[in-house]
């Protein structure tokens, strides 16, 4: 039961992001990531979402944007099936 709600709200961040870029944000990208990637890219919009978002979930984990980001680069979030077929 953990991991299904686990994974509608991933579902709903990633959903959102794609809805707060208008369409722009890539559709598998959660909020978390893509604040990191920006960040990283010297964005503006990364340097003051990043801290917030980090914030948010300190109680739960330390740098939590960079673990999203490193999660969608490594595709450890994909079902095995998918991993496999990571070169």
């Amino acid at each position: 039961m953990k991991k299904r709600l686990l994974n509608l709200l991933i579902a709903i961040d990633q959903f959102l992001w794609v809805v707060f870029t208008l369409g722009n944000g890539s559709p598998d990208e959660t909020i978390s990531a893509a604040a990191y990637r920006m960040e990283s890219q010297g964005k503006l919009a990364g340097r003051i979402l990043r801290p917030v978002i980090d914030a948010i979930f300190l109680a739960l984990e330390r740098d939590h944007c960079r673990l999203s980001y490193e999660s969608e680069v490594s595709g450890s979030q994909l079902p095995s099936a998918y991993r496999a077929r990571i070169p």
